[in-house]
Parts: C-alpha cells; sequence; structure tokens
C-alpha cells in the first residue's frame, strides 16, 4: 500500500519543519498518542507517521485505536514494509525522529543498522545524515543486552530517551505524565510546548 498524503505538497522549504514519528509494539501507545497530540498543536510541525503492526496491535489493545484513528494525528502515514517511502534516503529532509515507545527489537535494529523495515531504515537514514534521533525505549527490567544495544545506540549519535516521569511537575494522571514527557522530546527535537512545565527551583509553584 502506498503512503497516505492529505493532498499536501512536501518540498523542500518545510525540510527543517519535517518530524518522524514512529510507533512500535512496545506498551505505552499512549506515549505515541500524547506526543502526536502535542506536536499537533504546534502547526509548523509537519507529522510524518510510521506504525508497525505490532504498534497497530499494541494500540488497539491498549486505547482501543485503530489505524485510521492513527492517520487523524498526522499529515502522512507510511507502512512498516514501505521501503521506497521517501522517508528511506536522506535526500529527503527532516528535522529528525522520534522513535515513541521505542521495542527493545527495534532497539537493536538501530544499534545495529539492520534495516529491514521502514522504521529501522529511517532512523539510520537519520543517524547518518547527522539529524537528531530519539529513542524512547520502553523496557524494564533491563538486560545487558539492552544496555549494550543502548550504548552503541548513544555512541552512533542517538538520543535514549525512557519515559520516565518528570514528578516535580505535579503530574497526577497518566495523561498529564504522557504530556509532560511529550514536552520534554519537543524540547530535544528543537520545539517549545505551552504545555511543558519548567524546573524554578525549590519552593516555585509547579
Amino acid at each position: 500500500m502506498a503512503s497516505e498524503a492529505k493532498g499536501r505538497r512536501f518540498d523542500s522549504c518545510r525540510a527543517r519543519h519535517r518530524l518522524i514519528v514512529a510507533v512500535t509494539g512496545a506498551s505505552g501507545a499512549i506515549l505515541a498518542e500524547r506526543f502526536l497530540l502535542r506536536a499537533q498543536e504546534l502547526p509548523e510541525i509537519e507529522r510524518h507517521l510510521i506504525l508497525s503492526p505490532a504498534a497497530l496491535l499494541t494500540a488497539q489493545l491498549e486505547l482501543g485505536k485503530k489505524r485510521r484513528d492513527w492517520a487523524a494525528l498526522a499529515d502522512v502515514v507510511y507502512r512498516a514494509d514501505d521501503l521506497a517511502a521517501p522517508l528511506a534516503s536522506g535526500s529527503f529532509s527532516t528535522a529528525g525522529m522520534v522513535i515513541i515507545p521505542c521495542s527493545m527489537k527495534t532497539l537493536a535494529a538501530v544499534a545495529h543498522g539492520l534495516s529491514d523495515n521502514l522504521i529501522a531504515r529511517a532512523a539510520e537514514v537519520t543517524l547518518k545524515e547527522r539529524r537528531r534521533l530519539v529513542l524512547a525505549v520502553r523496557e524494564t527490567p533491563l538486560s545487558l543486552v539492552h544496555l549494550r544495544n543502548m550504548t552503541l545506540a548513544t555512541e552512533a549519535g542517538a538520543v535514549v530517551m525512557p519515559p520516565v516521569p518528570a514528578f516535580y511537575a505535579g503530574v497526577r494522571t497518566i495523561e498529564a505524565a504522557a504530556d509532560q514527557f511529550a514536552c520534554r522530546v519537543l524540547d530535544l527535537l528543537g520545539w517549545s510546548h505551552p504545555l511543558a512545565t519548567r524546573w524554578l527551583g525549590a519552593g516555585a509553584a509547579p
């Protein structure tokens, strides 16, 4: 199946606004949902979404969401097996990529350059073009294999960012925690969201 676009022409002048968002089958589909919602609120971001088959299954189990629900949160949606998609080439410029949540299988593929699907290939392209790649890895406890793969990915230029809640932000719900994490990821990618809670020092109101 070809990539699904919404009638928008993508040209080089928008390259700095393009963001690749990949969702894998790790538990934590809400992280991807809230990230896309927050990114959608920043009109300058052009969201290019890749969904793995396992991500769709996990999202159905955890959130009751189907592929059409995810498509509403993106400008373009790609199949993970579409290795002919523009994202597979470094000539398609982007501002970076986030894999949220990132399964240990996908982490291993990124760390070892195993580009057997569009998510891993787009991540490889992001690294080789020296663009920002954020991996919201989701697993616990971590084995030595996981830790070594995180080290390899970091040495290659990726940012390994487990979804650890910022409790100082006064979060009381899973949604609020996911929103704050989304804002921190956006920070790393160069965008500031008004919902972000900043640490102002001891005694300051959250």
